[in-house]
């Protein structure tokens, strides 16, 4: 008698529309028995409506969670990383730059021996950490620093917000940013690095440093020697 009510209620609860999971709070019976009670039980489009929504706020709500979980996940972590390190030394700041030439800078070609020091970035922490190392490890004069903006075509009218941009980034006058190389834009593309955040590709040149290039490949045939990489 007990399960007939429960069965009735089980049935009317399904015709208003409820899911099984809602169903199931209200009467705790296992899923395969509620599911032999309303196999034959219909549900109007609407209530297939509200269903498929109350499944996609439920995967939304999931999906949100998961979200903060890793942002939260992520957080700890490179907190905890950047806590490892610690102030650098003069030595250690020479090393870096070093190693972001030889990543990121214009080296020497047999073609082309009178490579001036060009690095290109679009990274602002990187750009800064590098005009730290030309002044402070390099000693070079600040006027000896010159820039050129890699902008694509289709960002012309934002060219005000990225000089300022720019300027703000390297501490250096906007009119250090006056020279532009524009990149054909593409109608389709994969770059994720547009819209409002986008500010280009910066390269930073200095003036008469051919023998500065050929010194940085010294110092980065030094550390490929000494790291004893077979």
């Amino acid at each position: 008698m007990v399960k007939l009510k429960e069965k009735t209620k089980a049935i009317k609860l399904r015709k208003n529309g409820l899911s099984y999971s809602e169903i199931l709070k209200k009467i705790p019976v296992a899923k395969s028995t509620l599911s032999l009670w309303l196999r034959s039980v219909g549900l109007s489009k609407i209530q297939k409506q509200r269903l498929t929504k109350k499944k996609l706020v439920a995967a939304l709500r999931g999906s949100e969670s998961r979200k903060k979980q890793r942002l939260l996940i992520t957080k700890e972590i490179r907190d905890k990383a950047r806590n490892d390190i610690k102030k650098l030394s003069e030595r250690e700041l020479w090393l870096i730059g070093i190693v972001f030439y030889w990543a990121e800078g214009s080296k020497q070609k047999e073609h082309n021996v009178s490579q001036i020091v060009e690095f290109s970035n679009s990274d602002p922490r990187a750009i800064k950490i590098f005009i730290k190392w030309l002044l402070n490890i390099c000693k070079l004069p600040k006027q000896d620093i010159q820039f050129r903006i890699y902008l694509h075509k289709n960002n012309k009218e934002r060219l005000d917000d990225v000089q300022k941009y720019w300027s703000k980034i390297t501490q250096f006058s906007i009119k250090n940013f006056q020279k532009i190389t524009w990149k054909k834009h593409k109608i389709n593309t994969n770059r994720k690095n547009i819209g409002k955040k986008y500010f280009g590709v910066l390269t930073i040149k200095v003036k008469k440093s051919t023998n500065l290039n050929r010194k940085i490949e010294g110092w980065i045939q030094g550390i490929d020697k000494n790291c004893r990489v077979v």
